[in-house]
């Protein structure tokens, strides 16, 4: 079959290559793929800016059909439609995994990187990390649970959004976007999205159809429009989603007093100096987050699926996976959100 592999460490060296069919282990089954978004990881594992283990085919965001159920699996079935938590080989015996945390384990290692992922015609994968895709729900919206069960996670679970709360977004991408539609469906009152000049022609103007107040930083102060549409007071909620370390330290004077700053954005490694007293004045709590929680899946299947978040209007490419290079290239470009490849 056709697969997508990073075939070894350094930058670039993905190649589309013919790799055998995965056969099935005990408490495994096998996908047939039907879509795999291209998210961020993948882009910085191609540029060798993220821990992996090569060869391994690329990708973590996909959903297909179970096409053949392997020993020792309990309830998988043959023609379920699925996508899948990428919480490889946690240990399940240290504190973290102990405690409803394996997504953090440190033996953790997810499809794309650490083991071969969804960027090939079929995968095999542990039948206890699968979540079925209720009927009516589409590959489309399916391919985008695990960006949104992030959003999720961090937002609503760790965060702790509340219902009338005023929340503001950094970073008009994909994941930006997907904070913004779940903060909206927990119940805040309004949603700021801000971005920069280069997030204008797509990113900003999606948001913008969305239903969001924007701010077009080479446009607009966001402290001010934030304050004015807040009284003076600031937002409840800030959620840092660029990973710039340009933008980390202004959160301090977008959010209120005692309010809060989820942190979602990553930024390379890349230094960031902090105003700390600020921090301290205004006794804020910040929030940190890295992947997604086991109870985060099913409530992100049901927001999708009812249409309180459409996450798939994210989705601005569609590519047979023959043609990687190009939807790569408009990913890192700006000139995709969401890019799918269809095996």
């Amino acid at each position: 079959m056709k697969a997508l592999v990073k075939t070894q460490k350094g930058k670039g060296f993905l190649e589309l290559r013919d790799v055998p069919e995965p056969q099935v282990k005990a408490g495994e089954v096998k996908i047939e793929i039907a879509a795999c978004g291209i998210c961020g990881t993948d882009v910085h594992v191609k540029h060798d800016e993220f821990p992996y283990w090569p060869p391994v085919t690329l990708g973590h965001e996909f959903a297909g059909t179970v096409v053949e159920v392997g020993p020792n699996c309990r309830s998988a079935k043959v023609g379920e439609r699925v996508v899948a938590e990428p919480h490889n080989l946690s240990c399940g015996v240290c504190y973290l995994c102990r405690t409803g945390n394996t997504h953090i384990c440190a033996a953790k290692r997810s499809p794309g990187w650490g083991v071969d992922g969804g960027m090939a015609k079929f995968i095999c994968y542990p039948e206890k990390l699968l979540h079925r895709m209720p009927d009516g729900m589409t590959f489309d919206q399916a391919a985008v649970v695990e960006p949104t069960a992030n959003a999720v996670t961090d937002v609503i679970e760790r965060a702790r959004i509340t219902a009338g709360d005023f929340a503001v977004v950094i970073g008009p991408g994909p994941i930006g976007l997907l904070a913004a539609m779940v903060a909206r469906a927990a119940g805040a009152r309004e949603v700021v999205v801000i971005g920069t000049p280069a997030d204008a022609a797509l990113r900003l103007k999606k948001a913008k159809e969305l239903g969001f107040t924007t701010v077009n930083l080479g446009e607009a102060n966001p402290v001010d429009v934030v304050m004015g549409l807040t009284g003076g007071i600031g937002a409840d909620l800030v959620i840092e989603c660029s990973g710039s370390p340009k933008a980390i330290p202004g959160t301090i004077d977008l959010v209120r007093k005692l309010g809060k700053i989820c942190v979602i954005g990553l930024t390379g490694n890349r230094p960031v100096e902090v105003p700390w007293d600020k921090f301290s004045f205004k006794v804020v709590e910040v929030i940190f987050n890295l992947s997604t929680s086991y109870t985060s899946w099913d409530r992100t299947i049901a927001l999708i699926h009812k249409g309180l978040v459409p996450a798939e209007k994210i989705i601005t490419h569609r590519l047979p996976l023959a043609q990687w290079e190009e939807a790569f290239t408009a990913v890192e470009n700006l000139t995709a959100l969401k890019a799918l490849l269809i095996p």
